[in-house]
This record gives C-alpha cells, structure tokens and sequence, in this order.
C-alpha cells in the first residue's frame, strides 16, 4: 500500500484539495480529502498525459524503448497507430509492437491499420485485408480502426473500405479520420460514414467545418507537422470536442517533451485549465474507451505528480501504482528487442538517377515543393537546368533531386525534384518513407545520392547523410540504423536521440538544409495520400487528382 499527500485535481467536478491518495492493489483504493481547498506547498496529483494520435515507429524507437522516453514527462498512454510497420511486415508487424509494449509497464492501445498499402499507386512491403482487419479489430489489444486515409474510397465507397468500417462498427470500435483539406458536403459525406477523428487539420476554417458535423479535432504538433498554433483557439470553443496528439515525433523531439508541452503552452495562452486537461488526459480515455485510470476511487492508478500547476514540472509518473519516472529519470527498463525486417534491394550506381534532356523545346519541369511544419506540399513549375543532356539539381535555386527506391525488390528508381530542402552540398536519405517505407533521399549530386542510400541498404534501414565538411572538404558519412523493419531501433533511446540529434545538425548546419526537421520532411515526400505533389516508387505523384502526372512538360 502507497499513500501519497499531495493536491488532488478532479477533472470531472473541476476542484482541487488537498487529499491523501491510497494506492492498493494497482488501484486507487481512496482519496480523503482533508481540506476544501488547497495546499499552496504542496505537490499536485492529476491524471496521466494521453497521445490521442502517434506512429510510435515515428520515434525510430521500439514501443518499450518509447514508453521509457515518454513516461518522463507524464505521458502514460499512447492511441497507437502501428500502419507503418505493417505497410513493412503486415500483420506480424502489429503483432510484433503488441508484444514489445506488453514488456513494460506503459499502456499503449494500438489500432488496426486500415490502410495497408495506403495507396495502389506504390510498393509496400505487405497487404492487410477485409479479413485481416477482422481478425485484428477481434482482438482485446486492439482498440479501433486506424485513420482511413483512403478518404477517396470512403467518398465512392469503395467495397474493401466500407467493410473495414462495418466491422469497427460492429464491434463498437471507434474509427479514427484522415481528410487534409476536406470540406463541406464532401466532409459530411466522409464523417457520417463513421470517421470520428481527424488529425490532419491545418486550418481553423477546416476544423470548424469538421466539428459542425460531429467529429473530434486532434490538435498536432509532431518534429513536421505543427499545427498547435493554428488550431488551439478551437479549445475554448469545443473542449469536449479537442484532444492533443503528435502523430510523428522523432526521438530528439521526445527526449525535450511530449504532451506535456502542448499542456504548457494551451496554459501560457490563457486556456481554462480544466479544458486543457480535457484534452490532454480525459477526451482520449473516454473516446477510446482505454484502460487508464482518472483518479476515481477504484481506478487503475495512472496519474503524475506535478510541482505546480503554473511550471507543470512532472515530479513523478505512476502507472497501476507503479512508480515508472521521477524527477526526469525513467524507471522502465532499457530492453533489447527481436530485429524483424523486410528488405530486398541491391546497392544503386549514380547513374540510376539519371533524367535525360528533353526532346520538346520550352520544356518545364514539374516540382514539389515542401513546406516547412506541414506535410501538405505545393506543386511548382519551373525551368529546368541542363547539363551535359540531363536535368540536373538547381544548387542556386534550391531545386533538388528527389529519389525513391523500392526497397522490397530490385526495380527502378523514381526522380524527381522538390524546392525547399536547402542543401547545398551532399544528400540525405532515409528508409523512413511513409507510408509504404521505401528508401526516400534528396540531394544536389547524383554521386551523393548513391552513397547516402546505399549507407542505409548495406546496414539494411536507416537514416543517413553525406557530405564534405572541414577545411580540406573531406567527404563526411553520418548513418543511423535502424535494423528493426528499417523504422527503429531497439539501442537505449536516449543514445538513438543523441545519434539522431548529430546526423539532424549535420544535415543542417554542414550541408545547410533549411529545414527544421529535415529528416521528418523528407519522410513525408512519398506520402501520397497528402495533397499536392508526391513522389512514389513508381513516379510523381498528384495527391488532389490520384494520379500519375509527367515530369517534364512542354509549355505552351
């Protein structure tokens, strides 16, 4: 038995006094008020932080290896999408993040992906079904439906998707939305299918239209996509309606914070605190319907211990009673986990990238554009630069070239050019590609491009860089592995931090990406399901139209 003194937040009467909490049993035997008020020299107990929306795999950590990072700064659940180890693995994927967070004690709800391809427009590494998302969503450890990005098939009901959703409904599973830009009729058609989050809003206009027809707004902030400052005003509008989540956040990011940062800033703009802490701990665990306790006699004992509700300094993280993080300090265990991949693809030479001269005169070349804290891109149409018969990067003019390559099996590569990465020498690639995880990199010479990726297809996934640095321009390679589906790491997550922080600066301050999540953006240049242009294994890609568009263009 544990008993603890301390100011004790009700978040459904909204009051504070000062108690002494019983721990028995894992559970919260008793709270006895023992004065109406407060205690201003006291400690404050409130219930545990909640991610409403995360890849864990986004971290390039396991989940124990994440749980141990995140409990820290008073995180004690996750809604846990696992899509991106299954575009890898299928199934055994989503097994494989169920079994590594039953290790420790942090409690993750992971979803069944919906979504597996994403898209029939590139190559992953495995297929989930109608079947399998039945037999996935019949399971206790899995809590809903995972975004349905397919927003397209929902809208034409697709026959494969509008099954995902009945089974979710029939078995009283909620299903979380994905429908960047979705407005109007077309977004009341999508949310009265059943969608029930979206977390993809980047506007306020967006979001309101959502919430006019019944669907909760996750406010993000992940190491991309930031979109706290957009839409926290909604909070004081729709409290019961907004819950906080990072979607993706890599490692360095989430040695600095985690929910708990969104938390302070909600307060620094002058939020009620209780609406606040609506979103951060109450809103998920009633939607989701998770096992995690809200400091009623009886529940589990999930809740943190801050020093004032000013600082909210996390003190202490308690996890069914387990003290699991004190004072900065993690209790959980640093845990090797199984390394399960899916790789298949050789070592590329530089003249895999090669894009030929046009044969048409007043060519134009079709180019991405990115978007630093989004994941949206624009579509630009610019003049290419030629030399010697090829199109080649545009240094000057920050137009560089793009490639993704089929990891899975041996094929050509796709090329392309993107605006805004900044680099001014080198390249940067990843086997981090959402969502089917091919290897993605963007550089200004085709040499560099080679060599950046085939750091990572020799170590099998990974993050790299290449580049020349120090006075004699020495040619400098930087690679962080990631051996486990070439998405994560099982080494202890502060020293992946470290390594991840490293390899980030270098791509910043040696090869001069303007970018402030370089490696985050990039990530992100083969999603198709997000608007405009992206490039797949299979070629540039149109997000608004769904279709395949040419590189170079003649004007006219």
């Amino acid at each position: 038995m544990t008993q603890l003194l301390a100011n004790v937040l009700n978040v459904f009467d909204r009051t504070i006094k000062y108690s002494e909490l019983t721990i028995q049993n894992n559970r919260i035997a008793s709270i006895n008020a023992l004065s109406g008020d407060a205690n201003p020299a006291a400690a404050y107990i409130l219930p545990g932080f909640v991610d409403a929306h995360v890849h864990i795999e986004s971290s390039m950590l396991t989940p124990a290896q994440f749980a141990r990072l995140a409990v820290v700064h008073g995180t004690v659940a996750t809604v846990s999408d696992p899509h991106e180890i299954g575009n890898v693995l299928g199934v055994p994927g989503v097994e494989y993040m169920i079994a590594d967070g039953k290790r420790v004690p942090f409690k993750f709800c992971f979803g069944a992906p919906s979504c597996v391809p994403a898209t029939t427009f590139e190559s992953a590494g495995a297929t989930i079904s109608v079947q399998d998302v039945r037999a996935l969503l019949e399971r206790q450890e899995i809590g809903y439906l995972a975004e349905m990005m397919n927003f397209p098939g929902v809208l034409h009901q697709d026959p494969d998707v509008m099954a995902k959703i009945a089974i979710a409904q029939a078995l009283n599973k909620p299903i979380d939305g994905h429908a960047p830009g979705l407005r109007g009729q077309t977004a009341k058609q999508y949310i009265d299918a059943g969608m029930s989050t979206d977390h993809e809003c980047f506007s306020i206009d967006e979001a309101t239209d959502k919430l006019k027809y019944g669907m909760n707004i996750l406010i993000r902030e992940g190491s991309a996509a930031k979109n706290f400052d957009a839409l926290i005003a909604l909070l004081a509008h729709y409290p019961e309606k907004i819950m906080f989540c990072s979607d993706d956040k890599h490692p360095d990011n989430l040695v600095e914070g985690h929910i708990n940062l969104l938390v302070k800033r909600a307060l620094a703009r002058g939020h009620n605190l209780w609406d606040v802490l609506r979103a951060a701990c109450l809103n998920p665990v009633l939607h989701y319907g998770l096992s995690v306790g809200l400091l009623r006699e009886g529940d589990p004992a999930d809740f943190i211990v801050v020093d004032d509700l000013q600082n909210f300094n996390v003190l202490q993280t308690y996890i069914d009673g387990q003290l699991v993080a004190e004072r900065g300090t993690s209790h959980i265990a640093n845990l090797r986990s199984a390394h399960v991949n899916a790789f298949g693809c050789s070592v590329q030479e530089s003249g895999n990238f090669n894009i030929p001269q046009p044969s048409f005169a007043n060519a134009a070349l079709h180019c991405m554009e990115a978007l630093d804290g989004q994941l949206i891109t624009n579509l630009l149409t610019v003049t290419p630069k030629i030399e010697n018969g090829l199109v080649v990067a545009d240094v000057a003019n920050d137009i560089l070239k793009i490639v993704v390559v089929n990891r899975y099996r041996n094929a050509p590569a796709a090329v392309a050019f993107v605006k805004n990465f900044g680099l001014k020498h080198g390249a940067i690639a990843s086997s981090v590609g959402h969502d089917s995880h091919n290897i993605v990199a963007v550089g200004c010479d085709d040499d560099s491009l080679a060599r950046a990726i085939n750091l990572i297809v020799e170590v099998r996934g990974g993050v790299s860089a290449v580049g020349s640095e120090g006075k004699k321009n020495e040619i400098a390679e930087h690679l962080l592995p990631l051996p486990i589906a070439g998405l994560m790491s099982d080494e202890d997550g502060y020293e992946v931090a470290r390594q991840y922080t490293a390899i980030d600066l270098f791509a910043k301050q040696t090869l001069g990406s303007t970018l402030s999540s370089p490696f985050m953006t990039l990530s992100f240049m083969a999603l198709l399901v997000i608007p405009t242009a992206k490039l797949s294994d299979r070629g540039l890609f149109n997000g608004q139209t769904f279709e395949f568009m040419p590189l170079l263009v003649e004007e006219r």
